[in-house]
């Protein structure tokens, strides 16, 4: 659905939004004694308890953070499935400045909204909340994941998704260029935060040409400084003379007035709901011959790592062993998308929910 058709249905029923998008369940969760708001959107459960981030963010209104939430779950559902991964898609925004109002008891008590749930949703860390917030949520709850290793858990996750990003990137090198080498590639980054950030480590020893971005300087400027890569404007970009373009910060950068001046051949980064409007941008990336890796199944590494967190006797080695299979996937993404004439979005939600359906109908028969 249009974004701007999810807004129209937004303002006149919340409800006709959930049945749009085939949501189970929303749950606000309010508490006036730590200043807590926050929304658990679970999407679908049908291949397993719905899995997902929890991301904090100073969000404009609460409307902002309902459609953040929802888009952000319904493309959780779309990554475990078509990763062959036997979880639901969920997720959790709160809304605050993460700077400020995290505490204990802030934390803890999010963690008793999770285990309300009794284990529909699971939460990991997202967008400003990180291992340590993860530890002050277990307090409370059990259906948490993004622990430290010492605690049993698999760390942070970002390495992992940073790591299948870069295959899936190298995957749609070889479908737009024949090789899937990156070396003496122009890539763009935009937003060099832990995933950002280990990125450039994997496109600078490939011996690719980076450009950085960021929305805080001092983060470009230690990235720029560790990894010998250059820098540019966050609006230039879009500008820039690139062979790659890989948006790693928040969603919505690919839209009308930013495709227009892109240059790049392919777009391939670890941001979520990347495309605005994800049918009509969708395609006009590809009458403009831009080879579109599919946001949710490209930066799927992060869901693998919590995913065997969650099954226990967590395994580094085994986990990236399942990263390595996003570069299979994403290839055979991008030729059925090529030869049913669809975006690479639209071929890779198809496959995602075939999975889920093929699924469901083998748990009925039972």
């Amino acid at each position: 659905m249009e974004i701007k058709e999810l807004e129209k249905v937004q303002e006149g029923s919340i409800f006709g939004t959930l049945t749009q998008l085939g949501h189970e369940q929303v749950v606000w969760c309010y508490d006036q004694a730590t200043g807590l708001k926050a929304i658990i959107a679970i999407h679908n459960t049908v291949l397993g308890p719905a899995l997902g981030g929890t991301r904090m963010w100073h969000y404009a209104s609460e409307q902002e953070a309902l459609t953040d939430v929802l888009r952000l779950s319904r493309g959780m559902t779309f990554k475990a499935a078509i990763s062959g991964i036997n979880l639901g898609g969920g997720k959790a925004v709160i809304m605050g400045n993460a700077k400020t109002m995290k505490t204990e008891a802030f934390l803890r008590r999010f963690g008793k909204f999770v285990n309300s749930l009794n284990g529909k949703y699971i939460t990991a860390e997202d967008v400003n909340m990180k291992t340590v917030d993860m530890e002050y949520i277990s307090m409370e709850t059990k259906h948490v994941t993004g622990l430290p290793e010492s605690m049993g858990g698999g760390g942070d996750p970002s390495p992992v998704t940073a790591y299948g990003v870069y295959l899936g990137m190298k995957a749609a090198v070889k479908k737009a260029y024949g090789s899937d080498s990156l070396a003496n590639k122009t890539i763009g980054v935009q937003g060099v935060g832990q995933v950002g950030m280990h990125l450039v480590e994997h496109l600078v020893k490939e011996n690719a040409r980076v450009f950085i971005t960021d929305i805080s300087e001092d983060r470009v400027k230690e990235v720029a400084a560790k990894y010998g890569v250059s820098t540019v404007g966050q609006d230039k970009i879009y500008d820039l003379d690139m062979d790659i373009y890989a948006p790693c910060a928040l969603g919505a950068s690919i839209n009308d007035e930013t495709i227009s001046r892109l240059k790049c051949r392919v777009i391939a980064g670890a941001a979520n709901n990347q495309l605005q409007d994800e049918v009509k941008h969708g395609y006009m990336l590809v009458d403009r011959s831009i080879t579109y890796a599919p946001d949710f199944l490209i930066n799927a590494g992060g869901l693998m790592n919590v995913y065997h967190e969650h099954l226990g006797n967590y395994n580094r080695k085994r986990v990236l062993e399942q990263a390595e299979t996003i570069y299979t996937t994403c290839l055979n993404t991008l030729s059925f998308a090529e030869q049913e004439k669809l975006s690479p979005q639209e071929a890779a939600i198809q496959l995602a929910e075939k999975r889920i359906q093929d699924i469901g109908r083998l748990r009925m028969s039972r």
